[in-house]
């Protein structure tokens, strides 16, 4: 089970797009650890939570960045074949709005793990 579920997030990392989608995941990772180490280390908390809030805000505009360039493309396609079916749009734009979600997905835990600092030094 578990391994077709990691294959199905490697699917959609894929067809969203690696040159956008990969960078996501690597950022995602980078936060995670970043606030990991944020959370267990007092004295750099401040510099670290700084680093994240950047990286998250990166991976957002990275994700719409990718739509961008794959919608650009999509309708360069369109306007050179003449036109196209609703079913090979719909699919088009699922795709291109993979990017997009998974930076935001980014973006939320990211702030998550901030807002989850903040109130860890606050109490402090």
């Amino acid at each position: 089970m578990i391994t077709v579920f990691m294959g199905s997030i490697f699917t959609r990392l894929t067809e969203g797009g690696p040159v956008f989608m990969y960078p996501l995941l690597v950022l995602l990772v980078m936060c995670i650890l970043l606030l990991g180490k944020a959370f267990l280390s007092e004295e750099q908390s401040q510099k670290l939570a700084k680093i994240v809030s950047h990286l998250s805000l990166f991976a957002l505009v990275w994700g719409f960045l990718g739509m961008m360039m794959g919608l650009i493309s999509a309708f360069d396609s369109i306007s050179i074949s003449g036109g196209t079916s609703f079913e090979v749009l719909a699919g088009g734009l699922k795709i291109g709005l993979l990017s997009p979600s998974f930076g935001m997905l980014v973006f939320l835990i990211a702030r998550l793990g901030l807002l989850g600092l903040t109130l860890k030094n606050k109490n402090n």
